[in-house]
């Protein structure tokens, strides 16, 4: 699997949203400023081509589905967050988060309890 574009990403947000639609639906979903509808059917046809949406044909007319779960996308993106910035390890991300103002002691309370609760 490959990472997604920025473009891209968006795009699959919205399909993992709606389930299926054409390229209209999804364009219907993007904020203002919103791209052309070319834009979003050449990207909506590369990712196809890259394995990451699915379609069936209805004459003339696409509807497109995700071929990938939302859940196994973010795995591997997380995954290889983890390993590229934090050499996979958890204990640098939480001291990342904690420098950054984005922990706080209530969270890591949580994640103890979670961490307890997980190996049960």
């Amino acid at each position: 699997m490959k990472e997604l574009t920025k473009a891209e990403e968006q795009v699959m947000q919205i399909l993992w949203q709606i389930k299926e639609g054409v390229v209209k639906d999804v364009l219907a979903k993007m904020p203002d400023p919103k791209p052309a509808y070319n834009t979003v059917s050449t990207v909506v046809r590369v990712m196809e081509t890259k394995g990451f949406l699915g379609h069936k044909a209805f004459g003339n007319t696409h509807v497109y589905h995700p071929l990938i779960t939302e859940a196994d996308y973010k795995k591997f993106v997380f995954d290889g967050m983890m390993k590229t910035w934090f050499n996979n390890s958890v204990k640098d991300l939480v001291t990342y988060l904690a420098k950054e103002g984005k922990l706080d002691i209530t969270d890591l309370a949580e994640l103890i309890l979670l961490s307890q609760k997980a190996k049960k």
